[in-house]
């Protein structure tokens, strides 16, 4: 959670503003309830009133080097050119209970600040995946490991490392909230409009003391408040199940951010924010990474993205998973990963098709990671990312030294497209790039692993 000590006059920011500002970090999270928190938490940091009067922030000392600012705007300026990915977790919290919790929802949400294009991927929770360190389970279980195991983050650490994992994808913050929250915001906003594509008749619905309910709604128009807006995002019981699940959890993510982002709403959650914070600060997590000026960028960026036209939204469905029964009778999820990989791509936007380029097939360059740190297990999970990401390894191994600085890609023989490709997903400068000229080697591509890479995962 984002510190919440007050800052100097010279840092504040206008109190309007930031409702506009936290309510468009949606954008970037996809989820209203991390938006909302994002501003309250601002609002508690930085004002000691009411009514703020308009400041310009300053650059301070010790600032991210993502950020920056344009003279006589009153908001910080993102800078980084590197996509940005964010791990949206829901967890079934009781409050009767304190416990370890599985992940009920897990969304992927991602916005290249180049071309203002974004991508919003939900992960079903039955997925049969490896847990790295622990074991092959259901995704949703890797967010329980973490904590009850005391994994470094704790859960949503390891909800990140497994998705990253079994992804290919580099994650950069975590949100995680309950689902308490959700039903606060969505009653304070005066609820949401949903249209119903099909009825729903759930016998089945959990209840919070662990018994069932009926929820019943029809096809066609609703207008729905916390607790039928989680219901309808929530229930199994339709002819897609847990894929149409998500996909109503989309719908519902759409619905929020409409709602919220109309200008005649945000008087009234201006009203409402110490009653508002007082409800979700106990509900929402924050990636303690994501510094409060950065949050405030970020939004400052996200606000210039449509929603319907520059943000892809997908699902790992049907066509990309198998139904499975394993031998203690609990159903899953197992992935076909090239079809996951294909979906992925439309979501990040890899390639333009999710397809592999006709030129990187052309150089069919042969790839050895090599391991030149103390990082036990780099090269491997460095082979799986690049696998994921449709750079196939040949081979992995450590070094012939674990105290490289900085890492190299070694260029055996002439394949540029693929180097650039590299560097680009292990996020490496143009000076990693050594070349070798050497025909007569095994591989035409060697990458050492080194401290400012390992450093970074």
């Amino acid at each position: 959670m984002v510190s919440t000590e007050n800052r100097s006059a010279g840092s504040r920011v206008p109190y309007v503003t930031l409702i506009n500002v936290a309510l468009a970090l949606i954008y970037v999270a996809v989820t209203a309830a991390a938006g909302v928190i994002v501003y309250l938490t601002t609002r508690q940091r930085i004002a000691t009133t009411d009514i703020l009067p308009e400041f310009t922030i300053k650059q301070t000392e010790g600032e991210s080097p993502n950020i920056g600012h344009v003279e006589g705007e009153t908001l910080p300026v993102w800078t980084d050119t590197d996509r940005i990915t964010v791990l949206i977790l829901g967890i079934d919290e009781r409050v009767q209970e304190q416990d370890y919790w599985r992940t009920d929802t897990m969304i992927l949400a991602t916005l290249d600040p180049v071309t203002m294009k974004g991508g919003v991927l939900s992960i079903p929770r039955d997925l049969w995946v490896h847990i790295p360190g622990y074991t092959e389970d259901r995704i949703n279980t890797a967010h329980f490991l973490g904590d009850a195991y005391g994994h470094p983050g704790g859960g949503p650490a390891l909800a990140v490392e497994t998705v990253e994992y079994n992804l290919g994808v580099e994650i950069d913050y975590y949100v995680r909230f309950n689902f308490q929250a959700f039903v606060e915001l969505v009653d304070r906003i005066g609820g949401i409009d949903i249209d119903v594509p099909e009825t729903i008749h759930d016998t089945q619905y959990p209840t919070p003391d662990y018994g069932v309910e009926v929820f019943h709604v029809d096809a066609g128009p609703h207008h729905f408040y916390g607790e039928e807006a989680l219901k309808y995002a929530r229930t199994r019981h339709s002819s897609g199940g847990d894929f149409d699940r998500a996909r109503r959890q989309q719908q519902v993510i759409k619905a929020i951010v409409k709602r919220v982002t109309e200008a005649n709403l945000l008087p009234q959650l201006a009203v409402q924010a110490p009653e508002l914070l007082q409800i979700l600060e106990k509900s929402v997590k924050i990636d303690p990474k994501l510094q409060l000026e950065e949050i405030i960028a970020l939004a400052n960026l996200a606000r210039r993205v449509d929603l319907e036209k520059d943000v892809t939204f997908r699902v790992i469905d049907e066509s990309c998973t198998l139904f499975k029964t394993t031998p203690d009778n609990m159903q899953i999820l197992v992935p076909l990963r090239d079809e996951v990989r294909r979906v992925r791509d439309e979501v990040f936007g890899l390639n333009g098709n999710g397809e592999k380029s006709p030129s990187l097939e052309k150089e069919a360059a042969t790839i050895s990671v090599l391991n030149g740190t103390q990082t036990a297990g780099l090269a491997f999970a460095t082979s799986q990312f690049l696998d994921a990401n449709g750079l196939p390894v040949a081979a992995y191994d450590n070094a012939d030294r674990q105290d490289y600085d900085t890492s190299l890609v070694i260029l055996n023989r002439d394949k540029p497209l693929t180097a650039a490709q590299i560097l680009a997903l292990l996020k490496l400068p143009q000076s990693a790039v050594v070349n070798g000229n050497n025909p007569t080697a095994q591989y035409d591509i060697v990458i050492i692993l080194g401290a400012d890479y390992a450093d970074r995962r």
